[in-house]
């Protein structure tokens, strides 16, 4: 990017989203408010703002990060090779993490905060086929254990009985789902009841001139290489918009 004549403006935080009608001469442009109060004006936006992981919020998790406590098991997987890990999270994506870990790791433990899966039935099948994986149900993660540099397990609840366990482990796959960056975007343009910016096929959004790209969309496939080609689409579809005004 720095190669090109575009103008990078670090440690800036965008808080708003509007079309301009200040005065005449504004009119028809974009603005983007940031939280220094500076205001950009542009004939058209890409969004591309991604999405972040949600969170357990219990004790441990945030110190344990990059120590034991993972987020993609794509990235991190294969680092825990042989060894004893969980995921916790049984929808679909958790129990899709299980079943790549179950290939790679010694041994997987599912958590899941519900009585049941919440998986498509042909991944549990696939999940309940695999020799070295267990299944908790009614199971609630209340803290990541550690010996104050590495994860050494993780506590537990039974929903059922109130019994707390503590299961020794190497690492935990946090997998509840991830949350779009797009809070300063509500009430702007339209969005999923997951908060993803809703796309066209020229990535182009519910508001004119305004375009977005990435895992903050409703792509179905939250990876990198997808991202790339949606922000090559994204571009091309602004500058389409832009040569028929």
């Amino acid at each position: 990017v720095k190669s090109y004549d575009v103008d990078i403006m670090p440690l800036q935080r965008a808080v708003g989203l509007s079309a301009s009608e200040n005065t005449q001469a504004q009119a028809g442009l974009l603005e983007v408010k940031l939280d220094s109060g500076a205001v950009l004006r542009s004939k058209s936006v890409i969004i591309a703002t991604g999405a972040r992981w949600k969170n357990l919020n219990v004790p441990g998790e945030e110190h344990y990060k990059n120590k034991g406590v993972a987020y993609c098991t794509h990235c991190d997987g294969p680092l825990f090779k042989g060894k004893h890990v969980a995921v916790i999270g049984g929808g679909n994506s958790g129990v899709e993490a299980a079943i790549d870990l179950a290939g790679v790791v010694g041994h997987v433990t599912v958590l899941q905060f519900d009585p049941e899966l919440k998986a498509d039935a042909v991944l549990q099948r696939k999940l309940r086929s695999l020799q070295n994986v267990t299944i908790l149900t009614n199971a609630q993660t209340t803290e990541i254990t550690g010996d104050g540099t590495r994860v050494n397990g993780l506590t537990y609840t039974d929903r059922v009985s109130g019994d707390s366990h503590h299961l020794p482990l190497e690492g935990v796959f946090i997998q509840i789902g991830l949350v779009p960056n797009s809070d300063f975007l509500k009430g702007t343009l339209d969005l999923s009841k997951y908060g993803e910016i809703e796309i066209n096929h020229h990535n182009a959004t519910s508001l004119p001139g305004v375009f977005a790209a990435g895992d903050v969309t409703t792509i179905p496939y939250k990876q990198i290489i997808i991202a790339m080609g949606e922000g090559s689409n994204a571009a091309l579809g602004a500058f389409d918009y832009l040569i028929r005004q």
